[in-house]
């Protein structure tokens, strides 16, 4: 207790003598900036000179006076340490998840915590730790003896999403009220807390880095994009940077970060200001024609991610183009958007020689060949044409269209006007003229992905290439007897959004316009016998053809969950896919469609979606399904399938 007394003592003193060098310090540097765009002629220029000769010579005498180590904090050292890039990451401290501000300079990465600070009092941080960048080294998962990443169940995270839509909408509600800005001001709490949350559970990927002992820490990141753009500019500088920091000078610069840091606020939507764009909401058609500039032949492929939230998701790669400088892939891809305002393309090399694959880690062992970003503008994506352009990076360009539209529009069901086709037709009409009890589309997928596909990660969220789909939707509309042939051929990925597309264009969901109010209110019951019955007794007063279908993909589904270690898709990822196209209304019937609030906030919207994906996964994770009557129980047990 004694030592720790002497300790608190100490550095609070050393706080009270370093904050009036600290400003001497930072004045000098001021001057020296002065002085480099001052120019000789200027009259201030000898005054500018006399100002900083006197700051040198203050901070001489103190360099002396301590100890002859303090020689090395000279002006020259002062000038040449900047902050190159800061941002709030999360760090995994013995198995928890611990929000940070890390800020990297030229030559050390410094990881420092926010210090809560009395009401009226500015902002300070605590340094953590900090590693020289000529000492830091990247650490894979095999290099490390590391924790495991304590993973948050999607469960988890939507609940946190669906908690951060009712804010939303009541903090919307209360500004339309008279009753003051407390209320709003303990919602808008209620929000940060939430939204922060979020951001700490959110992601998942590591990025490891080590000093010279070997001693390792480690940040979750959502992103590949990111942990390569801090490898980036880490290497770089690794080249180039010198080092020398006292306990003093490292008490200083933590204190400097305040001033320095060009992160200020957590990226949470609540930090926005009210007429800031609440990002796009909705389906964004991304072709990703072709790429140039490559200096050598290259298996390549791309990746494509957007943000929602506040963190970036992956959404959809291309085939690999082998063996080329011009891979030309003119692959389709539709990517929903949840709030989104950039879009991330990454191009990798397919490492085919390498079979080892970091899956605990969660890492990629392609090798990223570039990356780029460009803003999803709204003005320019509302016009309902195609947009070309061009992502430019690392010497090489990837050439891109897009075609955005709004939930409101794009979410329509259209009923076809070729009854003889499978797509937009009733599924009664469809199993009628089949003779059969579910659609031949739905068993022949099915039945393929089930042969090829239950391995494949994030089978059903990966999107398939739009023309292979357009292709497959085209051969089963015309009755095309080489169907079966055509999906041998084809990525698995585009005969799973085949069957995703087949449900979504139904001119009535699979759980009835008319039953759809009524799943909504019985997922709601907190009581979970009457939520039971309630749930049960919905399910088996649907029509008939509509009930063995859903009963044949439910099985399917678990299926496709029993593989989650290796296809990444657990119960509660397919509810997600297949939640709102299976329950979607049709425009008339949904809530959304009669509000008087504008599509773009969304947060109504996407508790509607809450409600679908959970109606779903309740039946998902019931172990059976009950029939209560003999005439039901004929009927599952007969089907031809």
């Amino acid at each position: 207790e004694k030592h720790s007394f002497i300790h608190r003592f100490i550095c609070r003193h050393v706080t009270l003598l370093y904050k009036p060098v600290d400003r001497v310090t930072r004045s000098t540097l001021v001057l020296h900036d002065l002085l480099k765009h001052t120019p000789p002629s200027h009259p201030d220029h000898p005054l500018l000179q006399d100002a900083l000769r006197i700051s040198q010579n203050f901070l001489s005498s103190i360099n002396e006076e301590i100890t002859p180590r303090r020689q090395s904090m000279t002006v020259k050292k002062g000038e040449n340490r900047q902050l190159l890039r800061d941002r709030f990451m999360v760090e995994l401290v013995e198995g928890s998840r611990k929000l940070r501000h890390v800020f990297l300079f030229t030559d050390l990465l410094l990881c420092t915590k926010l210090k809560k600070q009395a009401a009226g009092k500015g902002q300070q941080y605590d340094c953590k730790w900090y590693i020289p960048l000529a000492d830091l080294t990247f650490q894979t998962i095999e290099d490390c003896e590391s924790t495991p990443i304590p993973l948050v169940q999607d469960e988890e995270i939507d609940a946190m999403k669906i908690k951060i839509s009712q804010i939303k909408n009541e903090i919307q509600r209360e500004k339309r009220t008279t009753k003051g800005p407390k209320v709003i001001e303990r919602l808008r709490k209620k929000l940060s807390e939430q939204e922060s949350l979020l951001l700490l559970m959110s992601p998942n990927m590591a990025f490891r880095v080590a000093n010279r002992n070997g001693k390792g820490f480690t940040f979750l990141i959502s992103s590949d994009y990111e942990r390569a753009e801090w490898r980036e500019i880490i290497r770089e500088q690794q080249k180039k940077c010198d080092f020398s920091l006292t306990s003093l000078e490292l008490q200083m610069l933590t204190n400097s970060c305040v001033k320095l840091q060009t992160v200020h606020t957590i990226p949470m939507t609540m930090n926005k200001e009210d007429d800031e764009s609440p990002g796009l909401y909705g389906f964004l058609n991304v072709i990703v024609h072709s790429a140039s500039g490559l200096k050598q032949s290259l298996n390549l492929y791309c990746s494509l991610e957007v943000d929602s939230f506040g963190y970036f998701v992956n959404k959809a790669k291309t085939r690999v183009y082998r063996d080329s400088t011009e891979p030309n892939w003119n692959e389709e891809f539709e990517i929903e958007l949840e709030g989104s305002q950039t879009l991330r393309l990454l191009c990798y090399e397919k490492c085919c020689n390498k079979t080892k694959q970091n899956k605990e880690d969660g890492e990629i062992t392609d090798k990223i060949m570039a990356k780029g970003q460009i803003k999803l503008d709204p003005q320019t994506l509302q016009n309902k044409d195609w947009q070309r352009t061009v992502i430019a990076m690392n010497g090489i360009e990837v050439k891109l269209s897009m075609k955005f539209a709004s939930r409101e529009f794009s979410l329509k069901r259209m009923p076809s006007r070729k009854q003889s086709g499978v797509f937009g037709v009733k599924i009664n009409v469809v199993t009628k003229r089949e003779r059969s009890k579910v659609p031949l589309i739905v068993r022949q997928c099915v039945e393929e992905i089930e042969r090829r596909g239950m391995e494949e990660v994030g089978i059903y969220r990966v999107s398939g290439v739009a023309t292979d789909i357009q292709a497959l939707k085209a051969a089963f509309d015309s009755n095309n007897k080489d169907v079966s042939v055509m999906m041998r051929e084809m990525d698995v990925n585009a005969i799973a959004g085949t069957l995703k597309l087949y449900f979504r264009e139904l001119p009535e969901p699979l759980f009835t316009d008319e039953l759809y109010p009524n799943f909504a209110g019985g997922i709601a019951l907190s009581d979970s016998v009457a939520k039971e019955s309630c749930m049960l007794n919905l399910l088996l007063s649907l029509p008939e053809p509509n009930l063995v279908t859903f009963l044949f993909l439910l099985d399917h589904l678990k299926r496709v969950a029993e593989n989650e270690s290796i296809n990444k898709m657990s119960l509660h990822n397919l509810a997600t896919v297949f939640g709102p196209t299976l329950l979607r209304p049709s425009e008339k019937d949904s809530k959304i469609s009669n509000s008087s609030q504008p599509i773009s906030m969304n947060d109504s919207w996407s508790l509607e979606v809450m409600a679908q994906v959970q109606v779903l996964l309740y039946f998902l994770q019931l172990e059976s399904i009950p029939t209560p009557d003999s005439k039901r129980q004929s009927l599952l047990f007969s089907t031809e399938v």
